[in-house]
């Protein structure tokens, strides 16, 4: 059974699944799609063009599908913030639509933004990525799986963020992170790999010796031919032969130690 609060705002052309919540003063606008299960929390605003998939937990006073901050966009133009399922945005997360019409601003499944976080214009996220309070990121950024952003973090529009990279709280990110590395600073730098997180992802033993491996080879910048082929080896040279539009954050120095 869905629950509507007497005292929201949701427009007759919007298309609700089965078992919606929506909480007091909460406004749904016209032309959005809320799948099973979503719950959308007191004064939260979707605004149009929002779609959404199962089970996404949207808390008080966050706004989602506003206008792009950019000064060129034609308020008339149609575009889409669109999200998998199971995603929790906090308090205060907005998340600006695209810019060119058809175009999405998208987030896939299982991302926690945590309190008063932003997603501009235009990003695309992928799976399992944590923002921790006030990080926030410029427009075009794309960011893969299980990325963890610090609190206050701040990425440049356009940076590629790869999967299972750590930023450090606070970083000034203005150049692309590499996948499975760590990060901090202002700027930021690569200063090693996120072994805790690439275990807990099960990339353990020969793998995680490869990716090791790879990351000094990049230190050094030096290629990746003749390195074992693993799955992570694979991602990783798709990643670094994709285009960049801001290059690669530097590395800081000594070398840390990797594991043999």
């Amino acid at each position: 059974m869905s629950s509507i609060h007497p005292t929201a705002c949701v427009a007759p052309t919007a298309k609700l699944g089965a078992d919606i919540s929506v909480g007091p003063f909460a406004v749904v606008e016209d032309y959005v799609e809320l799948g099973d299960g979503c719950r959308i929390g007191a004064h939260a605003v979707i605004h149009a063009y929002v779609r959404m998939g199962r089970a996404n937990v949207v808390h008080p006073h966050a706004v989602l599908g506003g206008l792009p901050q950019d000064l060129g966009f034609d308020p008339a133009t149609e575009t889409y913030v669109e999200l998998g399922d199971g995603n929790v945005l906090r308090e205060g997360v907005t998340i600006s639509r695209a810019t060119r019409a058809g175009g999405s601003t998208r987030l896939g499944s299982n991302n926690y933004l945590m309190n008063n976080t932003h997603v501009g214009h235009d990003c695309v996220l992928g799976d399992h990525n944590i923002l921790a309070s006030g990080a926030t990121l410029g427009g075009h950024c794309r960011v893969d799986d299980r990325v963890f952003f610090g609190g206050g973090v701040m990425v440049h529009q356009f940076c590629r963020i790869g999967s299972l990279a750590m930023l450090q709280g606070l970083a000034g990110i203005n150049k692309d992170v590499i996948p499975f590395t760590l990060v901090g600073g202002r700027p930021g730098k690569h200063y090693r790999l996120n072994l805790i997180g690439m275990r807990r992802a099960g990339i353990d033993g020969d793998r995680l010796k490869t990716v090791s491996a790879a990351f000094r080879r990049l230190r050094a910048r030096a290629g990746l031919d003749g390195l074992p082929d693993t799955p992570e080896l694979a991602y990783l040279r798709a990643w670094c032969g994709a285009g960049s539009k801001r290059g690669t954050l530097a590395f800081f120095e000594p070398e840390s130690r990797e594991p043999d």
